[in-house]
């Protein structure tokens, strides 16, 4: 039986959404849907996500995790491996299916900033580290509205990768 391609996509943004409603960490959780929908398991990735939640280090000042964790996916499937370094055209290969992501992402929310996302979202930045701000972060709708768009792109990086796939006969 095959997987069509709809299941797929709509099970890496459901799996996405509900890691991020379950335990947080916005990259960990995006690259858990992609990797649960395309039937991958590796620790190792998701654990060096870690530090990669709301910009990073929960500082807001870098892309959103979610973004990260897509193109954590995308190294996965496209990236070279340290015996092939000076593959040249894997390396391209991986950055442009990055920049790829990069630009549907910029071009649905209108930036790839967690701090920008965060105004354009709730008209402000809330310092996650702070357990008052933490608080009105939930309130305003934080946990509702990040999950969405964990989920969002975990579909679009899965998108991404299964035509990359498709195109390359794998």
């Amino acid at each position: 039986m095959t997987v069509e391609r709809s299941e797929i996509l709509e099970l890496a943004f459901t799996k996405a959404k509900q890691y991020e409603m379950r335990g947080g960490g916005c990259s960990q959780c995006a690259l858990s849907g992609i990797f649960d929908a395309l039937g991958v398991q590796n620790d190792d990735i998701f654990k060096a996500a870690t530090g990669l939640a709301d910009g990073v280090g929960l500082t807001g000042d870098g892309h959103c995790g979610a973004l990260s964790g897509g193109v954590l996916a995308i190294g996965y499937f496209f990236g070279r491996d340290k015996e092939d370094f000076a593959d040249m055209k894997k390396l391209v290969k991986g950055n442009l299916l990055s920049k790829k992501l990069h630009d549907r992402f910029v071009e649905r929310y209108g930036t790839c900033r967690c701090y920008d996302l965060q105004v354009s979202f709730y008209g402000r930045f809330y310092n996650l580290y702070d357990p008052q701000e933490m608080k009105a972060a939930f309130k305003a709708g934080l946990l509702d509205t990040c999950s969405t768009l964990v989920g969002e792109v975990a579909r679009m990086t899965t998108e991404i990768i299964l035509y990359a796939r498709e195109r390359d006969g794998r």
